[in-house]
């Protein structure tokens, strides 16, 4: 009669055969007591991001920023986060992933913290570029450790707490973001989290308990981590600048789009030829793990990009102020929320996932395309089912992805297998947000352009004021449109309300990518196996292998002597069993 000894979140086994309802309860509690911390530590990374998403117009708009500083305090998060993420998912599978999840909520709130007292944007992107860092820990270790309570087939039923968490977060961050800037000032949008990151400190040490592990040998990558560094960085300077500081064509461009595939090459030679690499090249012959990666790529462009521009099309296009804004990108978030937790619990019940992936891909082709049709005065009843389809094709597939993943990756390989999807969605947001922030800023100053004699007509109505306005516009300092006059908000509307769409536009065709990435994916069935118990389980082959081995080797010496000596034994036995 076998028996083991389940870690804290493991399926329970009992011994004869299945699990009492006793059991189950138990289990249930304990995975819901080592997940408190987890989920607390998530909601704080979440509300620090999203309660400054709809000030950050205002915010910039203080600091005398203008679309290229925008772009460029959103970007600089999700490049460090990008950049961070396959780190961290390195470090977990070779130190305390408890301890590592810890520091990064110091590291992200203390960064968070200290952007607050930003006097200028330059400032602002550098700490947010550092609150990116723990931003990837949290990212990459909530996977990990998730896999390490959780079984594959029974996460969907636990998703739907992480659903609601980003629900609480995403849609209250905004709106108390909103309410602070309008009410107060938005520099305590940045203090708001301390509170919320000491307590899922406090829970973390007293309630997360993760399995042991075998201690590893730490060999860290740093030359592939300067290397990708490098590349990335590189790419994104480029696609930001380019069109308005020097040519897309230029020595400038040759210079940057070189240097990131003379990096982006060095990188790929290094990680073959280190023993501990960042990203393990060799993952990318599981088809799996490739095909997510790309699918991954295009969700990282609709969930962070679209995100972020909502947000200005909420304020520059419709006059919104940041409550309003915060309020009224709530469809997307009940997409998501409603999508992540009803798909969720079908997964755990029937198992199945591919379906819900392929539906999750049309949708997101679908609410993409049907963003970029928008305009400054399109009906918001519409406007709020576009953004609810786009974020059901959000929740049904971002998620799901990293599930099949850790379902098939080596349990030594869990920490990289899901942060490297991770990253490559952080990577695909990062880089959807650049070009699209370059889109946007490119349509804008051509729109003016060509709007400049309505625009004239207009201010020339408004005397003093006017020229004031005048000189703001031609600044290009992200005007607040909600304080604009009558005359000149309507154009001010319509050009941002059509530089946004536009920019929309660059997510349909990486969605299609990502459908087709989607359909080809191979259909494994979900294991109900954590990676605790996945490793126990190798052991114990690794274990029978060996002594299958052993017991070869012994047969050559005297294999008709064990036959006689265990022919009696034999025959005690069958008659034993007889009686």
């Amino acid at each position: 009669m076998a028996t083991s000894t389940p870690a804290t979140g493991s399926v329970a086994t009992a011994t004869a055969g299945t699990p009492t309802d006793a059991d189950e309860k138990r289990r249930h509690r304990r995975v819901l007591q080592a997940l408190s911390g987890l989920l607390l530590g998530m909601f704080v990374s979440m509300l620090a991001s999203t309660v400054v998403s709809t000030s950050l117009p205002v915010i910039v708009h203080d600091l005398g920023g203008d679309q290229a500083a925008f772009t460029w305090v959103v970007t600089a998060t999700l490049l460090t986060t990008a950049i961070s993420t396959p780190i961290w998912g390195k470090l977990a599978d070779l130190f305390n992933r408890k301890l590592l999840i810890q520091l990064a909520i110091v590291i992200f709130v203390l960064a968070t913290a200290a952007a607050g007292f930003s006097q200028e944007p330059g400032t602002l992107i550098a700490f947010r570029a550092v609150q990116g860092i723990g931003a990837g820990g949290l990212a990459a270790l909530s996977q990990v450790i998730m896999a390490d309570i959780i079984s594959p087939r029974e996460r969907g039923r636990y998703m739907g707490l992480f659903g609601a968490v980003m629900a609480v977060a995403t849609v209250g961050g905004p709106l108390l973001g909103g309410f602070i800037t309008d009410t107060f000032d938005w520099r305590w949008n940045f203090f708001i989290a301390l509170p919320f990151a000491v307590a899922a400190l406090i829970i973390q040490q007293r309630t997360l308990h993760l399995p042991p592990r075998a201690k590893t040998k730490a060999r860290i990558d740093y030359f592939g981590i300067v290397l990708l560094s490098t590349a990335v960085s590189l790419l994104l300077i480029w696609v930001t600048n380019a069109g308005k500081d020097y040519d897309w064509w230029s020595t400038e461009t040759i210079l940057m789009v070189g240097g990131a595939l003379v990096a982006a090459i060095l990188f790929v030679v290094v990680e073959l030829r280190s023993k501990e690499p960042l990203v393990p090249l060799t993952m990318f012959r599981n088809r799996t793990f490739t095909l997510a990666v790309i699918a991954s790529i295009s969700i990282g462009i609709a969930m962070f990009g679209t995100s972020v521009f909502l947000s200005q099309y909420m304020q520059l296009a419709r006059g919104a102020t940041p409550t309003e804004a915060g309020l009224m990108t709530i469809p997307m978030i009940a997409g998501l929320l409603l999508a992540s937790i009803i798909i969720g619990g079908l997964v755990t019940r029937t198992g199945h996932w591919k379906p819900y992936l392929i539906v999750g891909g049309v949708l997101l082709i679908a609410g993409s395309y049907l963003l970029s049709t928008i305009h400054y005065d399109t009906n918001f009843v519409l406007v709020s089912v576009y953004m609810f389809v786009l974020g059901a094709g959000v929740g049904m597939t971002m998620q799901n992805l990293v599930l099949i993943v850790q379902n098939t990756a080596k349990p030594s390989e869990i920490g990289v297998a899901s942060s490297g999807v991770t990253f490559f969605r952080s990577l695909g947001g990062t880089i959807g947000v650049s070009v699209m922030g370059a889109a946007l800023a490119t349509s804008a100053t051509n729109l003016f352009t060509e709007r400049k004699d309505d625009i004239v007509a207009a201010i020339m109505t408004l005397g003093e004021k006017g020229a004031a306005i005048g000189e703001q516009l031609q600044s290009g300092t992200i005007p607040q449109v909600s304080s604009l006059p009558e005359a000149i908000r309507v154009i001010v509307e319509d050009i941002y309300a059509q530089a946004i769409a536009h920019s929309f536009l660059i997510a349909v065709p990486l969605a299609v990518v990502s459908l087709i990435a989607i359909i080809f994916l191979p259909n494994k069935p979900l294991t109900r196996m954590t990676t605790s118990e996945r490793v126990q389980a190798s052991e114990a082959d690794l274990a029978t292998v060996s002594t299958a081995e052993a017991m070869e080797t012994l047969a050559p010496v005297g294999t008709d002597e064990i036959e006689k000596d265990a022919a009696p034994a034999a025959d005690t036995a069958d008659e034993a069993s007889r009686r």
